[in-house]
């Protein structure tokens, strides 16, 4: 069980950095449309408003890799774009390269409300799935916190203090991608691809007196 639980908490981190990414921009918010003077609705509309559009995009096609990819291997790809929109929103010095890196963002976080949850579901056991299946919403919330916390502490340090703020979520993201290499694939998606043994080997660790033929079977209904 401990198990189950390390791997549930590593792929609900994708809520923390849901959360932080939504919010964290609110630090660099006036300090942005200051800086490249941009009129009202361009900011609002684009330079503020991106990450959003690219998490809409993300949760209405988010199912597409989660399914072709597996549950893992998306999330590893959600943390690749937490990064690299981190790191590109930093060092952005125009609104439209900025917006671009923010939109990267927003996929990731709308990929992760599909591949995430998903991927707890299916690993976890029934008897416990409803509380850690919530770790997500958890980290999310928590996410949020933290994004306050770190604008509060990252402002004024610098005249571009915005670039600290905007770039520092590469930190937890770089940590969640490699946490990523070390959770098993989920053994119900292993199923539908029609590798049995490898989502056996999983399964037992799971649950070892689960009966995973049963597992096959309800499978099998749902597909039916």
């Amino acid at each position: 069980m401990k198990q189950v639980f390390y791997w549930s908490l590593v792929a609900a981190l994708a809520g923390l950095l849901f959360g932080f990414d939504t919010v964290v921009i609110s630090g660099a918010d006036k300090k942005l449309q200051t800086l490249w003077d941009s009129s009202n609705g361009f900011h609002g509309g684009v330079v503020m408003a991106m990450a959003l559009w690219g998490t809409v995009v993300g949760a209405i096609f988010g199912g597409i890799p989660t399914q072709r990819l597996g549950r893992k291997k998306t999330l590893l790809w959600v943390g690749v774009f937490y990064t690299v929109s981190a790191v590109g929103s930093a060092l952005a010095n125009d609104p439209i390269t900025f917006a671009l890196f923010r939109f990267m963002g927003g996929l990731g976080v709308g990929t992760s409300t599909i591949a995430a949850p998903a991927y707890i579901s299916e690993i976890a056991p029934a008897k416990s799935r409803g509380r850690l299946v919530g770790l997500y919403q958890f980290s999310l919330v928590l996410g949020i916190l933290l994004a306050f916390i770190s604008n509060y502490l990252l402002s004024g340090i610098s005249e571009n203090d915005w670039r600290w703020m905007m770039g520092i979520e590469a930190f937890p993201a770089i940590l969640y991608t490699l946490l990523c290499f070390g959770i098993p694939q989920s053994p119900r998606w292993l199923i539908t691809q029609n590798k049995i043994d490898q989502a056996r080997a999983i399964y037992k660790k799971i649950d070892p007196t689960a009966s995973f033929e049963t597992l096959i079977a309800e499978i099998g209904r749902a597909s039916c």
